[in-house]
């Protein structure tokens, strides 16, 4: 396998200028800003990761889950995450509206092509407003640090062949390739982690929750206001 690039590297990257790019729906997006708040969901989030998922349309579920997924599939999903073992990272907008979501989960052990690696998998879905920013890499990039910082040796990435922007992300990362049909695996190796990568996580979890407080106590005070001036 391809070692991963440094994350360090990465974040260097996403601080250049970028031009705009179009979003699902053909508008122009504005670029992704050199840091996103990634802030780590938990068990109580459960609900807005559902709600997340639901909002995603039935190609957006193919793509991700690699069936239609249903409602009922989707409620299963959500409910089954655990938050003890796995890590799962969330983009709210200004609104806090949870606009993507990426799931990093431990394989059992023995997965993979070196059974005495440890293994865990990455998924993720973005929302068709948010599309063109970016936040597919940011949050790879993300989860390959948390899962260095978990002890892992390699991150496993299950992708449909037509998911095309996900098998770049892999492929971008130096990750290898194997297809069999409609279906993909890429295989990422990372390297050990170090003092670096556990400090980096803390800190970007720090600021991610500092700017969720922030903008929802701005939310509570623009409904304060507007119940004030604009009663009834």
């Amino acid at each position: 396998m391809s070692p991963a690039k440094p994350v360090t590297a990465d974040l260097e990257k996403f601080g250049m200028q970028v031009p705009a790019a179009r979003g699902a729906d053909g508008k122009v997006r504005a670029p992704v800003s050199r840091w996103v708040p990634i802030r780590t969901l938990k068990a109580r989030h459960r609900k807005q990761i559902l709600d997340h998922l639901i909002q995603l349309d039935e190609h957006d579920r193919f793509l991700r889950f690699g069936c239609q997924a249903p409602l009922e599939h989707l409620t299963r999903y959500a409910a089954s995450i655990d938050f003890k073992r796995d890590e799962v990272f969330g983009v709210f907008n200004r609104r806090l509206r949870l606009i993507a979501v990426a799931h990093l989960a431990a394989l059992p052990e023995g997965t993979g092509p070196a059974p005495q690696v440890r293994t865990m998998e990455f998924g993720v879905s973005v929302l068709r407003e948010a599309r063109g920013r970016g936040l597919g890499q940011l949050l790879f990039e993300h989860a390959i640090m948390h899962a260095r910082n978990h002890h892992a040796g390699a991150l496993m990435i299950h992708a449909l062949t037509e998911n095309r922007p996900m098998i770049r992300i892999a492929l971008r990362a130096g990750a290898r390739l194997e297809t069999d049909g409609p279906e993909s695996e890429a295989w990422l190796s990372l390297p050990k982690d170090n003092l670096g990568t556990h400090v980096e996580s803390s800190l970007l979890e720090w600021n991610a929750e500092l700017v969720f407080r922030a903008r929802r106590q701005l939310l509570r005070l623009r409904g304060w206001l507007r119940a004030l001036f604009h009663p009834g």
